[in-house]
């Protein structure tokens, strides 16, 4: 969906406000995307993006963590990628400036590496722009031999 209202205060609450019921139902309606069922279905693991450890002591949760358990309780993992920086916050930043800013910001989590190689992964996020952010992360999983990414994210900010 569009990242506009009514959604867009939505996932401002939830994710700003600390208002974590929101993960249900706006993990019901990226549900209800036509290919998120079948992605879901066919992954071996499903990712949150990571926060960085001073971003989630600031929230006391990770938004995308919540979505992910939510859609696959059993897939979600939030130890296989982490989150190597504390980059600055991705709205207001021009697409290169997005782009630069998380350069190097994920990892795979050495011990995790043998548990992604060959296998499928959903990438998931609340709010996508740029998709520099998936772009990023789905980089790194890929140089570790994941076999195939799919990312979804609840919202996408309007185009133009």
């Amino acid at each position: 969906m569009d990242y506009a209202y009514p959604w867009a205060q939505a996932i401002r609450e939830f994710k700003f406000h600390g208002d974590t019921g929101w993960s249900a139902p706006l993990s019901t309606l990226l549900r209800s995307a036509p290919w998120v069922e079948p992605a879901l279905e066919a992954a071996d693991w499903v990712l949150p993006i990571p926060l960085s450890q001073q971003r989630l002591r600031e929230r006391g949760f990770n938004q995308a963590a919540l979505i992910a358990k939510q859609l696959a309780p059993h897939k979600t993992t939030t130890q296989a990628l982490l989150r190597l920086q504390d980059t600055a916050a991705q709205s207001g930043l021009t697409r290169t400036q997005r782009m630069r800013n998380l350069q190097q910001a994920f990892m795979v989590e050495p011990t995790q590496v043998s548990l992604l190689q060959g296998r499928k992964v959903v990438l998931v996020d609340d709010v996508m722009t740029t998709g520099a952010t998936l772009n990023a992360a789905a980089t790194v999983l890929r140089s570790c031999g994941v076999a195939h990414i799919t990312g979804i994210a609840v919202a996408r900010t309007p185009m133009g």
